[in-house]
């Protein structure tokens, strides 16, 4: 099983307006889908009598302030454990309207997960169980991963510029 037969046999399956972006990085192959597609995608991959990708290794949000309509982003990289092969796909959603369907259905991993994209990035991911921050305080009204924020904070007056090489 080679990344050429799993792209083509996805574009054959879905066709080119859903499946788009393939590129193969390290070794890696990488599709690009949209929120509409992504559960059937991850059935159909989870299902295939060859591929078999039936774990989800990770899923992690993105942030890309300066891509108007395709802010926020989620990245699930799945694993076929039987053919020892991995996927990586993607998609992408504007921040004013973050809704990605969840996978806690398929995968039971995807739940922590998915928790975690929202904690930090806020993307709501439509029908999960329980949506609700995992790492930081239940009443934080932003989103700390989001690129909205100067990476150091101008009003400290403890550290010495010279010190750090300006």
């Amino acid at each position: 099983m080679t990344n050429e037969q799993i792209a083509q046999d996805l574009l054959s399956q879905f066709g080119e307006e859903k499946i788009f972006g393939i590129v193969e990085n390290y070794g890696l192959l990488n599709v690009t889908t949209t929120t509409e597609t992504i559960v059937p995608l991850l059935h159909y991959l989870y299902q295939h009598p060859v591929f078999k990708f039936q774990f989800l290794t990770d899923l992690g949000g993105i942030h890309f302030p300066d891509a108007k309509g395709q802010e926020l982003g989620v990245i699930y990289h799945l694993h076929s454990l039987e053919n020892n092969v991995r996927l990586i796909v993607k998609l992408h959603v504007p921040i004013d309207a973050p809704d990605v369907p969840t996978l806690t259905g398929l995968y039971a991993t995807a739940n922590w997960m998915e928790r975690e994209a929202f904690d930090f990035y806020g993307i709501n991911f439509v029908g999960h169980p329980n949506l609700i921050r995992i790492l930081n305080v239940e009443d934080m009204d932003y989103f700390p991963m989001r690129k909205e924020y100067p990476l150091e904070d101008a009003t400290r007056e403890d550290k010495i510029d010279a010190l750090f090489g300006r």
